[in-house]
């Protein structure tokens, strides 16, 4: 458990996107307890709520600090380098976040930005679905009208992350409204006939179930969700009824990037195997040149992630989608490398090197996956 004086330290400078040591270290120690358990990781979301990290995706103006891309895509690099499941918590906060700012009515942004900005609230998405496919075309889960403008969704989610711990909820359903002009066009990723919903937490009608048992990113609560039932009102849909393909069209163009994710994870793997050689005293110059090859894949990554979220190049959808594919491929690889540095100093149940080798995997087949992302991007070829 987390002292009381720990969760005093020194907040980090959110303007800045800078995670603060003590919070960091925090962070570091929920994360192995929460690998050794594979339990919700309570403690890191209590942390990133008292942290200030929340708020980076939020204006000024509500309450947030109004971060650009390279910002968060710094701070989630730097929480994954110490705890990866509370980086893709804090990464689908961001983007639920994102999406209120873009697509809420002024009624959606005064109610909920301050909260998302405060700690009060953590939001999650609820898209994927068993049988739905990658790209999200053939969702099960309804929206129907009710006779007083409401809407009752009902269906399950599966694979949703922060599933019990969050307030907020981004559904995706299938509307069964006729396709607007902003949602004709075929993005690869979502279908014509869907609509976003903002569900809270305790909504009666949702229900979360974290049985789900996950072998990397097991403190990121990754489960199911169900809606039974579940009544909301038509204040609650977030952007146009049948437009939700748009919306998750642009979501890549925002140069936030999962890539990030990958690179923290890199960067804690690299700092391992640094730290294992000035241990031994190794001054081999095989095993400098093996540390400066796999630092370069680092920088490498990192540089294409902040490509991506500078939104400078001529199309920066495909630059997100490529920072995700080399960023996960360059994880992988440094992580193995790392492995075989460590020798059988890592081959231990509890040396932290496995759980990022484990986790970084999970970002391959996190959305869109590795190979949806190959998809999309073939897409834009064929113009």
């Amino acid at each position: 458990m987390t002292s009381t004086a720990q969760l005093n330290t020194p907040a980090p400078n959110p303007a800045l996107g800078l995670l603060d040591p003590g919070t960091g270290a925090c962070l570091a120690a929920s994360a192995e307890a929460c690998d050794r358990s594979g339990t919700p990781d309570h403690e890191a979301v209590s942390v990133l709520r008292e942290s200030g990290l929340l708020s980076l995706a939020v204006p000024h103006r509500y309450g947030g600090a109004g971060a650009d891309p390279v910002r968060l895509n710094r701070c989630v690099e730097q929480v994954a380098a110490v705890n990866g499941s509370a980086a893709i918590m804090l990464f689908q906060h961001y983007a639920v976040s994102s999406r209120i700012v873009e697509q809420g009515t002024h009624a959606q942004h005064e109610q909920l930005l301050p909260r998302l900005a405060s700690g009060e609230w953590l939001a999650a998405s609820a898209w994927s679905e068993t049988g739905a496919g990658a790209n999200k075309k053939n969702l099960s889960t309804t929206g129907r009208r009710t006779e007083n403008g409401g809407w009752i969704l009902d269906g399950a989610k599966s694979f949703t992350t922060s599933a019990g711990l969050a307030d907020i909820y981004l559904v995706l359903v299938r509307s069964g409204a006729a396709p607007t002009a902003e949602a004709a066009g075929d993005s690869g990723y979502g279908a014509a006939d869907q609509t976003f919903f903002l569900v809270r937490g305790d909504n009666p009608g949702l229900r979360p179930d974290t049985s789900l048992r996950l072998a990397g990113m097991r403190g990121s609560a990754t489960g199911f969700v169900s809606l039974h039932d579940c009544r909301v009102t038509d204040t609650e849909r977030l952007g146009p009824i049948g437009a939700a393909a748009g919306i998750i069209a642009r979501v890549r163009e925002s140069g936030a990037t999962l890539g990030a994710v990958a690179v923290g994870l890199a960067q804690a793997a690299l700092d391992r195997a640094h730290e294992h050689a000035a241990r031994l005293g190794l001054s081999h110059q095989a095993l400098q040149h093996r540390l400066v090859d796999l630092a370069t894949e680092v920088e490498a990554a990192r540089a294409v992630v902040e490509r991506a979220g500078r939104r400078e190049s001529a199309d920066p959808g495909t630059t997100t989608l490529h920072s995700k594919l080399f960023a996960s491929a360059a994880a992988d690889r440094v992580i193995t490398a790392v492995e075989l540095i460590l020798s059988s100093a890592g081959y231990v149940e509890g040396h932290p090197v496995n759980r990022y080798g484990r986790d970084a995997r999970a970002v391959a087949l996190m959305g869109p996956t590795n190979d949806l992302c190959r998809e999309l991007v073939s897409m834009s070829w064929n113009r």
